[in-house]
């Protein structure tokens, strides 16, 4: 389907991407319905929808079989359409379809956002014209027409599962651990998605993927790309890799590169490990990485990513609600010694506690639990590490503050998904935020 021009499109969902692709194919003359079955009341984005765009809302799908094409938004699972969809690409999908630069994807179970966004500082750095888009929260298709050497994505699980012919010129993927087994059923069907980011890559290509993890390099035997991996446990006879303060890239028979980590403000061997990877992935994009590297003097985490907060009875507040996950919630931990008051909880996602648990043993003091999971995360810490619950995420910083001692963290980082109590991972990490400079306050109040 080269021209959409008079066909049947059906976007399933308006959040921010299907508000983008029901503009983006109603201006290149398709026939629009735009569905959801929330009620125009609940959506935030109509007002941004082009007046051509059929609307269907509050009810249910309409059936994907009287369309050409479906587009569905990644929210919406494949069983809603896949079995009656004649075809379905995501917006991922119709981007690279027009899209006339090379892209730079970048994909994950962890640390997919601040990878991106060190990619895209990376690059611009090196002098190259770029711009970061799709999971990391602008629409994919907000690329389209603009004067670039190359698009940086972040691509989610749900993304790739609706693309066909997507290509990368650069692909990474950043690790692979338990997540989204709510929708994918399966820890192979997950590992099975995000691997669709090599799937259409050919010999002039390059993969970059991390052999720290087992579930990522096993995936390098069936790549037809160039691998060019990564690792912070070791050297490598080609790639790049963790030295000490440096990482070193080995790209070739060249020599290798040696380039200091001091300009890197984000703490933990997660962010290093991120660094790690979009250095080599910007290298093998063509950009010199001794320019690159000295984009991290200027970049700065992202919201709700381990993210300072505010003090409070000498105690760092501490806000990573964007650990949607238990591995996630690991490398938080990780990140800080001994001495922390952990909150925690929100909807579970049918993954396992077990290694969380153990981490959080020898170095979490007490935990405040909320949401729907705090149930069964209670039941993998006990007789390691005390509980207390909280109705409210107000609440938790309360009683959080109350076990805090000066020099102590503070911790959100739920290790679940959010929309048991929050619209997003941002209400969540918002609300936080907003508590913590209310606990301040008061305590600064004579």
């Amino acid at each position: 389907m080269k021209d959409l021009a008079d066909r049947r499109v059906l976007v399933l969902g308006l959040g921010v991407s299907g508000v983008s692709a029901a503009n983006f194919c109603a201006e290149r003359g398709a026939r629009v319905v735009a569905a959801d079955e929330r009620p125009a009341r609940a959506l935030s984005g109509l007002s941004d929808l082009d007046a051509r765009v059929e609307r269907v809302l509050g009810r249910a799908f309409p059936d994907p079989a009287d369309f050409d094409l479906v587009v569905p938004s990644p929210g919406v699972p494949r069983e809603r359409y896949a079995d009656r969809a004649r075809r379905a690409w995501g917006d991922v999908e119709l981007l690279y379809r027009v899209l006339a630069v090379p892209i730079l994807a970048v994909t994950g179970t962890n640390g997919k956002s601040t990878t991106t966004r060190l990619a895209e500082s990376m690059l611009r750095a090196a002098g190259l014209r770029t711009r970061a888009a799709g999971n990391v929260g602008a629409p994919a298709l907000g690329l389209v027409g603009e004067a670039l050497d190359w698009a940086v994505l972040e691509v989610s699980s749900f993304q790739l599962e609706t693309t066909e012919e997507f290509r990368p010129r650069v692909a990474v993927i950043l690790n692979l651990t338990p997540d989204h087994l709510d929708r994918h059923g399966s820890f192979e069907a997950y590992r099975d998605a995000k691997a669709r980011i090599l799937a259409r890559q050919e010999a002039d290509d390059v993969a970059v993927l991390n052999f720290d993890d087992p579930a990522v390099r096993d995936l390098a035997d069936a790549c037809r790309a160039r691998v060019l991996p990564f690792r912070t446990a070791g050297a490598l006879s080609h790639g790049a890799w963790l030295d000490g303060s440096c990482i070193v890239i080995r790209d070739g028979d060249g020599p290798a590169v040696r380039l200091p980590l001091d300009g890197l403000r984000l703490s933990g061997l997660h962010n290093r490990e991120n660094a790690v990877a979009a250095l080599a992935a910007v290298a093998a994009a063509g950009a010199d990485p001794s320019k690159a590297i000295l984009a991290l003097d200027g970049f700065v985490g992202l919201p709700h990513r381990v993210e300072e907060v505010g003090r409070a009875g000498g105690a760092l507040f501490v806000n990573d609600s964007k650990a949607t996950n238990p591995g996630a919630a690991v490398q938080s931990l990780r990140s800080f010694p001994a001495s922390v008051i952990w909150i925690a909880g929100g909807r579970d996602k049918g993954l396992d506690f077990a290694e969380l648990a153990a981490v959080a043993a020898a170095r979490v003091r007490a935990a405040v639990l909320i949401g729907e999971a705090a149930g069964k995360l209670e039941a993998a810490l006990a007789g390691r590490v005390d509980v207390l619950a909280a109705a409210s995420i107000e609440e938790a910083v309360q009683r959080a503050a109350g076990l805090a001692r000066r020099g102590d963290v503070v911790l959100l980082s739920p290790a679940c998904a959010s929309q048991d109590q929050f619209r997003d991972f941002e209400e969540r990490g918002d609300r936080f935020r907003v508590a913590v400079a209310a606990l301040a306050r008061r305590e600064g109040a004579p």
